[in-house]
């Protein structure tokens, strides 16, 4: 794939891990999600990749409204980087929460011709 088709692949992976989040969509947060994944949360936890999925499966955590912002992307090699803001709301361990949040995902495309999320950072604005 030539840079252009990369960028398109991950920003399309970047809609479908929202639409996944809005939808509670496990299933395909499991395929957008590497098994090796790292994320910070907003409250300053670190969190598997186990840890995101059994929250949407328990109810943990519940997105009822997400709306992007802004959206800028980069890509070296077969790493790319998103840099999302969204105002979100929803429950969050079980706390009503509503925020705007700045994601900075890390992807990796794997020889399988998908992006996947290896770390992430989410910091409230």
């Amino acid at each position: 794939m030539n840079k252009e088709e990369l960028t398109a692949a991950l920003l399309s992976a970047e809609r479908r891990l929202q639409d996944a989040q809005r939808n509670g969509d496990v299933g395909e947060l499991d395929r957008l999600l590497d098994d090796r994944l790292i994320a910070i949360g907003p409250d300053g936890g670190r969190y598997t990749k186990g840890d995101d999925l059994e929250a949407y499966r328990s109810g943990g955590s519940v997105i009822t409204a997400l709306t992007q912002e802004s959206l800028e992307s980069l890509i070296v090699g077969t790493t790319g980087v998103t840099f999302v803001v969204c105002a979100v709301t929803g429950t969050f361990g079980g706390a009503p929460m509503s925020a705007r949040l700045r994601c900075t995902r890390t992807w990796s495309y794997g020889e399988d011709g998908v992006w996947r999320i290896v770390a992430a950072h989410i910091v409230v604005l």
